[in-house]
């Protein structure tokens, strides 16, 4: 590098302008006294003009005179000016060497410096890492390095600031966070960030020296694996943060339990619905929600391919609540909630019961109804449906299809045959794609006429209703039948008929009331006022006395009508049955029976009827007169009968004993019959007494089955006599009351099956006794049932002897004689149970009324 030298034009320049100033104004020269070193150094400083420029004019000077004081402090100034530049020259020369020397060793200390720089820029720049560096606030940022290309980092400065064009959102407002508290508050952090690629860089941020550097470093290996665990555990910690805050925000209870079926968290929900103040307070004491039956249930049906989903009930706050409770399983534990299904149980059951409710109902309309499904199968169906139709129910549950329904109708010939049977199927159809309800008019083979609607659920499916036609359209057939007759019913009629309107005028007439009242056909047209037909009727009723009745109460104003009906006489002989009758409209209908032949007849019959009630009580006093006649032989019979059988007039051969063994059997029914009679006819005279007194149940009931023990031999039956539990007393007549009894079982005796079981039970009912008598007989056939009670009705079975059929009719008339009722059960191969309920009679005696 050449030397500068020391002095300067600047400097240069100044020394002529002193000297100037010592010359005085003259032209350069010197004095000539003025050594001539001196001269030779002003001149060479360009002070002085040299002697050659001055020789020649010198030559025509006057010789040099001696140099004056002044001249002298001229010369000192010159001579310490150039003293003190020449000291300044030299003191400058020495510091440009001591600058020159300073300036090689700075030029080497940089050069020194470039080189530690660029082995530091080797060591930082590659394609691993780039570092941001921040000198200040304010200051621009400074890059270095780069990142690899699969990072996906951009390779100009703004766009690798700019974070969120090739970070992941949350890792770009991650680092953008932490470098702002970098900057601001010299907070030091390491992240480990997400690129939208999915590559892993951690991020370093340090302060040092007053600058602030964030270093980006592309992971690899292992601690890019270890820095992906770190970023997805920081996910999924937040993830669970986020997902406990939110369960916890829930109204639903949430649980989760550890592999020992421990709880280890709980949310707010679950500790209010446990009654607790916290959720650490339930983990304390491992409160649980269900009880322990229902989280045994849980545990054993939780599998991990398979979660618990099942509503349970338990008692939240005093009350019975339902849970949806859903518990799944891990092989680190398990999560469930239980969300309350309360409303919707109620509501379930409600539209279960509202279901049931309505299924009833369409189960009795006598409408058939007929519900499908939107697969257009048959959910439903009522009775009236089956019974129109004649479907076996093993068909109609196995929820057919609508079109096999049609098919199965058409097959067994219940519908109509149409040209073309598949338009007319694909129109039934239709209504399931339509959103209006269909109506169609089918004409079965059978001759009823359906009016069919079907409509369409918002849900999917649809509702057939088949209202049956039949008898309307043949009621408006006849209706209109009618209306055409019915001019000609009415006039011929019999019977008198004339209709009037609100305002007492008559609307119509028929013949027969003009007939009765002998008036013409011009004096009943429509229109005439009642006052008109009544002065046209006075021929008949001279005084006028019912047509006056007839139009006060047909034009009064009564709110409330009513019929009225009545019997007048008229002149001519005629007897008339009238009915006034209101009809809607206010209107009235007259009507007039000719009662005439009635009233003659009615008169007949009056007096056939007093001659049959005197042949009625002839007869009674004939049947009591007979049967206290035949009582004396039959006694008289049966004596000596029983004389005989004594072999008091000596031994009978077995011949003899046969007959006589026939005529006592003989003489003891036909006593039975005739006693029968005579207290039926006692019955009905009304003269019978019952004799009244306190009667033991349990010995009456052993009584009559030590009686009954010859006559159940004789039928090859047995008697089994059950006896009810504080049978005690009764007032009854013990008599009649044992004759009740011997009846039941004697007619049970008679149909009971040889070697079978008759049943006796006695039950007491408060201040009531209830027999019962019960045999496995053939039954009785509902048609006989109604007839049971009459007098001489019997029923044969195999041909076997019955009696006199007044057995019941007697037990009815006891019964009823003590104020109780008898009824009978029995059915074909079923036997026959008759209950009789006797009440105990309060006096110590009672009338019988007949």
């Amino acid at each position: 590098m050449p030397k500068r030298k020391l002095l300067g034009a600047r400097d240069r320049v100044g020394a002529p302008a002193l000297f100037r100033g010592v010359r005085g104004g003259t032209s350069g020269r010197l004095p000539v006294n003025v050594p001539s070193c001196l001269r030779t150094m002003l001149v060479g400083l360009g002070l002085v003009l040299p002697a050659e420029a001055i020789a020649a004019p010198a030559m025509a000077r006057p010789p040099a005179q001696w140099i004056s004081s002044g001249d002298m402090v001229s010369l000192a100034l010159v001579l310490g000016a150039i003293s003190a530049a020449m000291i300044s020259a030299l003191w400058l020369m020495r510091e440009r060497a001591r600058l020159e020397t300073r300036n090689g060793e700075l030029e080497y200390a940089l050069g020194e410096a470039d080189a530690r720089n660029a082995r530091y820029q080797s060591l930082l720049v590659d394609k691993d890492r780039r570092i941001a560096v921040w000198e200040g606030v304010g200051t621009p940022v400074e890059l270095i390095g780069a990142l690899p290309n699969e990072i996906g980092a951009p390779v100009d400065d703004a766009g690798f600031l700019a974070f969120g064009r090739w970070l992941e959102p949350r890792s770009a407002a991650r680092i953008e966070q932490a470098i702002d508290r970098l900057r601001a508050d010299a907070e030091r952090f390491d992240l480990v960030v997400e690129t939208a690629r999915g590559q892993i860089v951690e991020a370093q941020g340090r302060v040092s020296g007053g600058r602030a550097f964030v270093r980006f470093v592309a992971l690899a290996n292992l601690r890019a694996e270890i820095a992906e665990l770190r970023i997805e555990n920081d996910r999924l910690a937040g993830a669970l943060e986020r997902t406990e805050g939110l369960l916890d925000a829930l109204d639903t209870p949430v649980w989760m339990r550890d592999e020992t079926h421990r709880l280890v968290w709980v949310n707010h929900a679950y500790a209010e619905a446990v009654e607790a103040r916290r959720p650490t307070d339930v983990l304390a004491h491992g409160t649980e929600l269900l009880d322990t039956r229902a989280r045994q249930r849980i545990g054993a049906e939780t599998m991990p391919e398979r979660p618990f989903a099942e509503t349970l009930s338990t008692v939240v706050h005093g009350d019975r609540v339902f849970y949806e409770v859903v518990e799944a399983a891990s092989p680190s534990g398990t999560a469930g909630m239980a969300a309350n299904a309360t409303a919707l149980e109620n509501a379930r059951e409600e539209l279960a019961r509202t279901l049931r409710s309505h299924a009833e109902t369409l189960d009795h309309l006598a409408t058939p109804v007929a519900l499908f499904d939107q697969e257009q199968r048959l959910s439903f169906y009522n009775q009236a449906f089956q019974r129109l139709w004649g479907l076996e129910t093993g068909f109609l549950d196995a929820h057919p299809g609508n079109g096999e329904f049609l098919e199965r109708l058409r097959a067994e010939g219940k519908l109509p045959e149409p040209p073309s049977w598949r338009e007319w199927k694909e129109r039934i159809l239709a209504v399931y794609r339509s959103l209006e309800p269909h109506s169609h008019l089918w004409h079965l083979p059978d001759g009823q006429t359906l009016h069919v609607f079907a409509n369409a659920h918002p849900q999917g499916g649809a509702t057939f209703v088949f209202d049956d036609l039949t008898e309307k359209v043949d009621l408006e057939a006849r209706y209109n039948t009618l209306v055409r007759v019915q001019g000609e019913t009415i006039d011929h009629l019999a019977e008198g008929v004339a209709v009037f309107g609100t305002d007492g005028r008559l609307k119509l007439s028929n013949p027969a009331f003009r007939a009765l009242w002998g008036i013409a056909d011009d004096q009943a047209e429509p229109g005439t006022h009642i006052r008109d037909v009544a002065g046209a009727c006075r021929a008949s009723d001279p005084e006028g006395t019912s047509w006056r009745s007839f139009s006060g109460i047909i034009t009064s104003f009564d709110d409330e009508r009513r019929t009225s009906e009545g019997r007048t006489e008229l002149t001519s002989g005629i007897v008339l049955d009238y009915a006034l009758v209101p009809l809607p409209n206010a209107q009235w209908m007259a009507t007039f029976v000719n009662m005439s032949d009635s009233v003659r007849v009615e008169r007949a019959l009056t007096d056939m009827n007093e001659a049959l009630r005197k042949a009625d009580a002839l007869k009674n006093d004939f049947v009591q007169h007979v049967s206290y006649e035949l009582r004396s032989p039959l006694t008289n019979i049966i004596g000596f009968t029983d004389l005989l059988r004594s072999e008091t007039s000596g031994a009978l051969n077995d011949r003899q004993s046969d007959y006589v063994d026939h005529i006592a059997t003989s003489s003891s029914v036909l006593l039975t019959i005739v006693n029968d009679i005579l207290d039926l006819a006692t019955v009905d005279a009304g003269i019978m007494q019952l004799d009244l007194a306190e009667v033991d149940l349990s010995a009456i009931l052993d009584e009559v089955a030590e009686q009954m023990g010859d006559r159940l031999k004789e039928a090859h039956a047995e008697l089994a006599v059950a006896k009810g539990r504080g049978l005690g007393r009764i007032v009854a007549d013990p008599q009649r009351l044992k004759q009740i009894l011997f009846k039941l079982l004697s007619n049970a005796a008679s149909y009971a099956p040889e070697g079978s079981l008759i049943r006796l039970d006695c039950a007491r009912e408060g201040q009531a006794a209830i027999f019962t008598v019960s045999d496995s007989g053939p039954g009785i056939p509902a048609d006989v049932l109604k007839t049971v009670f009459k007098r001489f009705e019997t029923v044969d079975h195999d041909g076997r002897p019955r009696g006199a059929g007044l057995g019941l009719s007697i037990v009815d008339s006891f019964v009823s004689l003590h104020g109780g009722d008898v009824a009978i059960e029995s059915g074909p191969g079923e036997g026959t149970t008759v209950v009789c309920r006797i009440p105990s009679a309060e006096t110590a005696r009672a009338q019988a009324s007949g």
